[in-house]
């Protein structure tokens, strides 16, 4: 997808990461029988390009990136990635695309929420563990 993207360095996330770069798509490649997108960021401090497997929330050609971590107090380091260079690559499947994120908040915040829910029920349960707001962007 991206030559000299940069693995994670969290084995599942390198894992899954690699299985989808062997296979040149994110078919199969799940969590929780749910599907997964790869994004690729640029990196705020290095400039590097950087994986990023995702769940799937997409809609009408958009997409959701959810900043859950699990839950953790803290952002995953992607989200300054993404703040500070909006131009994300996505691939979904073996189609791949360069889209530009923004996060967002209010009422389409409330939209999507809604659709990474039900796209991936752990994220309501990601939300009761943290003080924060989750961040969610859109790419279009």
């Amino acid at each position: 997808m991206t030559e000299n993207a940069e693995l994670s360095p969290t084995d599942w996330v390198r894992e899954q990461t690699q299985r989808i770069l062997e296979q040149g798509t994110t078919d199969g490649v799940e969590v929780l029988d749910r599907p997964i997108v790869l994004f690729t960021t640029t990196g705020v401090k290095s400039g590097k390009k950087r994986y990023v497997p995702l769940m799937r929330v997409e809609e009408d050609g958009r997409y959701a990136m959810v900043a859950s971590k699990g839950g953790d107090p803290k952002h995953p380091s992607w989200y300054f990635n993404v703040k500070a260079n909006p131009t994300v690559t996505v691939q979904d499947g073996d189609a791949t695309t360069t889209l530009t994120a923004r996060e967002i908040e209010g009422a389409e915040r409330e939209h999507w929420w809604k659709l990474a829910v039900e796209a991936y029920p752990p994220y309501a349960e990601y939300q009761t563990k943290t003080d924060r707001l989750i961040p969610v962007f859109i790419l279009e």
